[in-house]
């Protein structure tokens, strides 16, 4: 079956009624697996899975959970980890794999990028075979780095950055248009960032004589 014609399979079972019917899980919990091999994403058949382990808690899978879970961290800053952890019940969010990835979300949401890069060292298992997860990590912390940083130390870049090398550093600087100046890069450009602006209000004696004229009655 060719990727498209598996995608209109799982469009059709998500229609109506038919979303909820257990017997499409197999198939759903296919297209995640499949999502996460060519990076492709749809969140609507990954919430669909969930609702299903809502309602038959006994078919749930922690694999498949965790994959929709990382493919969610995957767009963040979009809330679609909050929306996937609102549809799992308590016992099943309390699983130990399950547990450790919304940890790796609550680092990532609190800007802790380095102990982030640390706990996913202890859980590497976790995103085989989840295409380009790292990579749509980074993207995200470069999000936040372009709102909060001007300048950066170089070391605590590559840091935040996962530890990476000095080539590694240089061509993702490049992609993202920042400048390495020595130790330190530009995040920022100084034109483009916005400047504060004094603003000088005239005032005649014409505008504030009715005022006076009230105050003195």
């Amino acid at each position: 079956m060719t990727d498209l014609m598996k995608e209109e399979g799982v469009a059709a079972l998500l229609k109506g009624i038919d979303r909820y019917n257990p017997e499409n899980l197999a198939p759903l919990e296919d297209y995640v697996k499949m999502q996460a091999m060519k990076q492709t994403y749809n969140l609507d058949a990954n919430l669909a899975v969930l609702k299903l382990y809502q309602f038959n808690p006994q078919m749930f899978k922690e694999d498949i959970t965790c994959q929709i879970l990382l493919q969610a961290l995957m767009n963040l800053p979009n809330t679609n980890f909050t929306l996937c952890k609102c549809l799992m019940i308590e016992q099943h969010q309390s699983m130990e794999n399950v547990n450790k990835v919304i940890e790796l979300s609550n680092l990532l949401e609190t800007c802790e990028f380095q102990q982030f890069w640390q706990e996913l060292k202890t859980c590497t298992e976790l995103i085989e075979g989840i295409k380009g997860f790292k990579e749509s990590i980074k993207s995200f912390i470069a999000s936040v780095l372009n709102i909060t940083y001007q300048n950066i130390d170089k070391n605590l870049l590559k840091e935040i950055l996962g530890g990476i090398e000095d080539e590694d550093l240089a061509e993702f600087c490049k992609d993202n248009d920042w400048k390495i100046d020595g130790e330190f890069v530009s995040i920022r450009n100084q034109d483009a960032h916005v400047k504060s602006k004094n603003i000088s209000e005239k005032i005649t004696f014409e505008n504030v004589s009715p005022i006076i004229k009230t105050c003195t009655r």
